[in-house]
């Protein structure tokens, strides 16, 4: 017997023969389970169970889309407020303030010349 590897999903459309297979069984007279997670009783459980787990995932994945977009734009809005207190900072004190330097600007005496080059 094969060994199978059940960390890994299964694919969609295995599932749905799994589900066809299911339905179909209600065609077949007389169908006695030999194991006990076969019987009727125990593959209607299952699959009730698979399907609110599976409902709970999607609505725990959606929530988690929205918990992600809601951070990006906060992050979004919290680096447009730093840029604008920024630009506010240099307006109010200047280019070559020891205040611009301290929110994260080079002072302008700072920066070297361009040298021309040599032909």
């Amino acid at each position: 017997m094969a060994i199978v590897d059940t960390s890994r999903r299964l694919q969609t459309r295995v599932i749905l023969q799994d589900v066809e297979s299911y339905e179909g069984l209600n065609a077949v007279n007389d169908y006695t389970a030999r194991r006990p997670e076969a019987t009727p009783e125990a593959l209607q459980t299952n699959l009730t169970t698979m399907q609110a787990k599976q409902q709970k995932e999607t609505e725990l994945a959606a929530l988690a889309k929205a918990a992600a977009d809601e951070a990006r734009q906060a992050e979004w809005d919290f680096h447009n407020s730093v840029m604008a207190m920024k630009e506010s900072v240099r307006g109010l004190f200047g280019l070559d303030s020891h205040e611009a330097q301290s929110v994260g600007y080079k002072k302008k005496s700072a920066r070297k010349r361009p040298r021309r080059r040599a032909a």
